[in-house]
């Protein structure tokens, strides 16, 4: 049963009932709280204090930064080598802590453009205190205040209904239940739940943290993570590498500190030189550093990320479902022609259309361009009112005209409120087909209270309404067309009209649309359907997260876009659910990316950023994790031939700074128009154990060679300098494969590695620093030979993985 409010001559709300004249009686609308009130209530801490954060708290980013398992493990050992060694073997220890600054540097920065951004698109509820309404904080809510509603409103806190005209809230994201439930004076209003239709007043009840379903509505609509495969393949990484570390690094302490009779302290410092490189300890830190710097550049477009892995979510994104109004149309509309039907009178229609205008508080866009082409009439009373809602498809009021006549119109979808044989749905096709909206106002038969008003309603006129198109619309989907992103046109309006600005933009199949009440209802159906076609019109918002849910079991990775009321269902089931900054609060709070500047021509940037993001991620994983194989590798091959390990941890801090540290932090910033690619994971191990094997097998051989090579006092240093030769030229040919393909700056960065390595061989006190001295010339040109016999291995087996194993 739709529920009746009834209005009184000044428009204002009223309960049923007459008054002694015969009208409806006024009720006068509650004060709210006065100014002493609120701040009494303020005194005793009755405030809703629970913030809403964008991201991660100051003390969560240090805290994330500092106490990592890894960087746990390189600090007993820095405190350890600071007390048996000198300082250059020490450095590796600066490093982390460079590291970590410049991680909580870069999260800071980000969490600062979050907040910020946050700050802009925070929801701002309408309070009413000494009978006047204004928008005011979320946290600046107090106990008892009376906060008005609308359309699109969402219900931050717990509370009471205190007033109620046709109000209509969907409580789906607490509840699981679909359907829009009908609140009366003194219902219950939980937080979370969002007005659909009509409007209202409610008196919060819980605030703070007392309100625990709004803790449950936060939890749901702002915390709730997005998959993100690189967090997640990461972890995986990092477990694995735990795992293969323990006994491996246990296995070269005994070696060193039990088998071999050497000087306490080399062995120690050898021993840990052997352990540190097993630790990709750079890797989570530019993860964090790409997402954030990718977060600061999407800030500066006026691009809110409330979630960070978001940003690689719509990298991954394969099919895009956009809302027509407000994405591909601007949301103003203009009334371009009133065509009578049936020989009305355009005088009194215009009067009808006035009134009807009027009669509505809070308008959608359609009756806001009504409104501004009809002027009110005076001398018609609004008695009863109907509030546009998504799933009716109109709109309604009945009025007392002036001069005894009372009538009921309605107004919305003509397709909807007409028969299918009615003669006005061919003119109306032909609008359609021109791009134009349509709006049918028709004089209804019945009170509005029926449950069916529409039937027998009488075609009046129809409103013709022009979309005002954005500007970038078309290069956005030509965009994501040349990206091989399906862009799927899912609407409420009429599937012709749809079809023709979706024409009008470019966009493939917009040619071929598809009416959403003639969807097959099975799943399977339903997604071939979708599959096969572009253009949806007249899609119920319960369709709508059906059609996400469709598109998902065909294992497509869906984001939707939107910014009405109509969007939110759909907007929370989707892998990523991008809103409109103009979008209704509910739409903002279950999005993961709010486009603060509405501006549909951002996403592109947003799906660069992931692309970047997740590409040179998965490039620089490659070089870490070389140096983990190889670490893991040299320990065990000298744990099992009983001798020294090789290197001091000087030599791989060296080494681990030019073909990683560095080279790496510039590939993972660097452009990357990529598409992203699933199987993290498996895309980066199946190059880095071959490149990892080969880099520690050509390590290791030179080293056995130097061993028979070089004899007596200080043979021990230049073993080391021949295998660090050879371990260093052959992790600049994984550098250079990494870097591919080439651009100018990135042959400067490789050849300015190198020249570095040869600064430290040719100036002395850099030799003396490091313990790099080449003695002899046989031995040096054999380390060049094994490395570039290894390099030439592993080109080839760079190409054969790339084959046999495609990601």
């Amino acid at each position: 049963m739709t529920q009746r409010a009834k209005i009184d001559t000044d428009g204002g709300r009223s309960e049923d009932g007459a008054g002694p004249t015969g009208t409806a009686p006024v009720v006068h609308r509650a004060a709210g709280l006065t100014a002493a009130e609120v701040a009494e209530r303020v005194a005793r801490g009755e405030v809703n204090d629970v913030p809403v954060r964008s991201s991660r708290s100051t003390v969560d980013i240090v805290r994330a930064n500092v106490f990592t398992r890894f960087n746990a493990i390189i600090g007993v050992l820095w405190v350890i080598m600071l007390f048996v060694a000198p300082i250059q073997d020490s450095l590796f220890g600066f490093v982390i802590i460079a590291n970590t600054g410049i991680g909580i540097v870069q999260e800071l920065r980000a969490k600062k453009t979050l907040d910020g951004l946050a700050v802009i698109g925070e929801a701002k509820p309408t309070v009413r205190r000494d009978g006047v309404a204004a928008g005011i904080s979320t946290s600046e809510i107090v106990l008892g205040d009376l906060i008005e509603l609308g359309p699109g409103d969402k219900v931050v806190v717990d509370g009471e209904v205190a007033e109620a005209d046709s109000l209509e809230v969907d409580e789906s994201l607490l509840t699981g239940e679909a359907d829009p439930v009908v609140k009366q004076p003194g219902d219950r209003m939980m937080s979370g739940s969002f007005v659909v239709a009509g409007g209202g007043a409610f008196t919060a009840t819980k605030v703070g943290r007392e309100a625990y379903a709004a803790q449950l509505a936060e939890e749901a609509s702002r915390f709730t993570l997005v998959h993100s495969e690189l967090r997640t393949g990461i972890s995986t990484i990092l477990k694995y590498v735990t795992w293969m570390m323990v006994p491996t690094a246990l296995g070269l302490v005994i070696s060193q500190l039990v088998v071999k009779d050497n000087d306490f302290k080399e062995s120690v410092a050898r021993t840990v030189g052997g352990i540190v490189p097993m630790i990709p300890e750079g890797l989570v830190l530019l993860t964090s550093v790409a997402f954030a710097i990718g977060v600061i550049r999407l800030g500066r477009r006026q691009c809110l990320v409330q979630e960070l892995p978001a940003i690689e979510g719509l990298a991954r994104v394969d099919v895009v479902c956009l809302d027509k109004t407000g994405t591909l149309t601007e949301g103003g509309m203009d009334v371009t022609d009133l065509r009578l039907l049936d020989g009305a009178d355009e005088t009194y229609v215009r009067k009808v259309l006035g009134a009807l205008g009027e009669s509505d508080p809070r308008p959608n866009a359609s009756l806001q361009a009504v409104i501004d082409a009809y002027p009110d009439s005076e001398d018609w009373r609004c008695t009863e009112s109907l509030p546009f809602s998504s799933a009716r498809k109109y709109s309604g009021a009945a009025f007392s005209e002036g001069n005894g006549e009372n009538s009921t119109w309605l107004l919305g979808a003509p397709d909807v409120l007409l028969p299918a044989e009615d003669p006005a749905l061919g003119e109306i096709d032909r609008l359609n087909e021109q791009g134009l909206r349509v709006l049918l106002l028709a004089r209804a038969a019945r009170d509005l209270d029926s449950p069916d008003v529409s039937a027998g309603a009488k075609a009046t006129a129809l409103v013709v309404l022009e979309q005002r198109l954005r500007p970038d619309a078309a290069d956005t989907l030509s965009y994501f067309a040349d990206q091989n992103v399906a862009a799927k046109v899912i609407s409420g309006d009429n599937a012709v009209s749809v079809g023709a600005v979706a024409g009008k933009l470019g966009l493939p199949g917009a040619g071929h649309t598809v009416d959403a009440r003639e969807l097959p209802t099975d799943r399977d159906r339903m997604a071939k359907v979708l599959d096969e076609n572009a253009v949806f019109g007249r899609v119920t918002p319960q369709q709508k997260r059906e059609m996400v849910a469709a598109l998902q079991s065909r294992g497509h990775t869906v984001a939707m876009t939107g910014d009405g009321v109509n969007d939110v269902l759909a907007l929370k089931d989707a892998d990523i659910g991008v809103s409109m900054g103009s979008g209704s609060e509910a739409t903002r709070a279950v999005a993961q990316i709010v486009l603060l500047n509405n501006s549909f021509a951002t996403l592109p940037s947003v799906v660069g950023e992931g692309r970047r993001v997740i590409g040179n991620i998965t490039r620089v994983a490659t070089l870490f994790l070389t140096k983990t194989v190889y670490s893991v590798l040299l320990a065990i091959l000298v744990v099992i031939c009983q001798v020294e390990y090789p290197f001091l941890p000087r030599h791989l801090t060296l080494l681990s700074t030019l073909t990683i540290g560095v080279p790496a932090f510039f590939l993972a910033l660097a452009p990357n128009k990529e598409r992203a690619k699933p199987h993290f994971v498996r895309r980066v191990m199946r190059y880095a154990i071959p490149a990892g094997v080969i880099a520690g097998s050509a390590t290791f051989a030179t080293y056995l060679l130097a061993r028979h090579h070089y004899t007596g006092p200080g043979a021990l240093d230049a073993e080391t300098s021949a295998a660090t030769l050879t371990l260093f030229l052959v992790s600049m040919w994984v550098l250079a494969i990494i870097a591919r393909p080439y651009t100018w700056w990135r042959v400067v960065l490789v050849a300015a590695m190198g020249g570095a390595f040869l600064l430290v061989l040719v100036v002395p006190w850099l030799q003396h620093f490091f313990a790099l001295r080449l003695v002899g010339v046989t031995m040096p040109w054999t380390a060049v030979a094994i490395a570039a016999a290894a390099s030439a291995v592993l080109e080839l087996t760079w190409r054969w993985v790339g084959r046999r194993f495609p990601a």
